[in-house]
């Protein structure tokens, strides 16, 4: 009989609930801290809640799992019958997320690998399906970080934002923040690079930034089978239109998912984001 490797992730992944629940993944979630209320993305506050506190300019930030949340993730899932845990979690160069994760696996029950996948949002979500379905093929620990790591090096991710003044304010932006210096009036366009949000180009318009945004993605998926995530804040019919148009770009396109962000990346991006992931399969 094959190891029960199970899989762990954070709230970050956005994976759709139906797909966490096929798989056996769990989500381990970060905090919002919206004023003095400490809040856990997914179950204790809404996007829209975040939204508004954000256009209100009301203070949000953000916090890392504790050691003791991935401790009884990972005795939970020991005692569920896994004989191995591989744990995925956002870039290490935007959260203590994975280092939290490496403390509580130290002391786990069942062998853990703890894996800074340099990526977030869908880009993290594809990675963790990546791992389970090895899994579910009665691979082992080592296979399912094979599988996820693969993922990860095939997989990219842009983003539009209106302003960098979340991005700023929440000291995420790196050396965006040197290129672009205090020319707030652009409309940037980012990637994820090396695990950091780096930038990519200044448009000058929202229009052409979002055109610019859906010529980066189909030109980065080519011909290649690959699954395409439309992320958003507050910008449903953006995401929405962006997707349509980009199920007609890509001609081998698998799968294509349109969701809006959790409350962590929101605090960071602020209402208009989008962002696009294309991951090779």
């Amino acid at each position: 009989m094959s190891r029960h490797v199970a899989i762990v992730t954070d709230s970050t992944a956005y994976l759709p609930p139906r797909t966490m629940q096929r798989h056996g993944i769990t989500a381990v979630p970060l905090t919002v801290v919206l004023g003095d209320r400490a809040l856990e993305e997914g179950t204790e506050i809404s996007t829209r809640s975040l939204a508004q506190a954000l256009q209100k300019r009301r203070p949000v930030t953000t916090s890392r799992p504790s050691p003791e949340t991935f401790a009884e993730t990972y005795r939970a899932a020991a005692g569920s019958g896994a004989t191995g845990i591989v744990s995925l979690h956002l870039s290490a160069e935007l959260s203590g997320t994975y280092d939290a994760a490496v403390v509580a696996a130290r002391e786990a029950p069942v062998p853990v690998r703890v894996v800074d996948t340099g990526m977030i949002a869908m880009a993290l979500g594809f990675c963790a399906v990546a791992a389970a379905e090895a899994a579910e093929s009665g691979g082992t620990v080592d296979e399912a970080v094979t599988a996820a790591e693969k993922r990860a090096a095939g997989t990219s991710a842009y983003f539009y934002v209106d302003t960098l003044d979340y991005l700023r304010r929440g000291g995420r932006i790196g050396a965006a923040q040197a290129l672009f210096g205090s020319a707030l009036a652009v409309k940037p366009l980012l990637r994820l690079d090396g695990g950091r949000i780096e930038p990519l180009e200044k448009v000058r318009t929202a229009s052409r930034a979002i055109a610019r945004l859906e010529e980066i993605a189909a030109d980065r998926a080519g011909g290649a089978e690959v699954d395409i995530a439309v992320h958003h804040l507050a910008a449903h019919d953006r995401a929405a239109a962006l997707a349509d148009r980009l199920r007609l770009r890509v001609p081998a396109l698998a799968d294509l998912h349109v969701s809006e962000v959790g409350a962590v990346i929101g605090a960071h991006t602020g209402p208009g984001l989008l962002g696009v992931v294309v991951s090779s399969r």
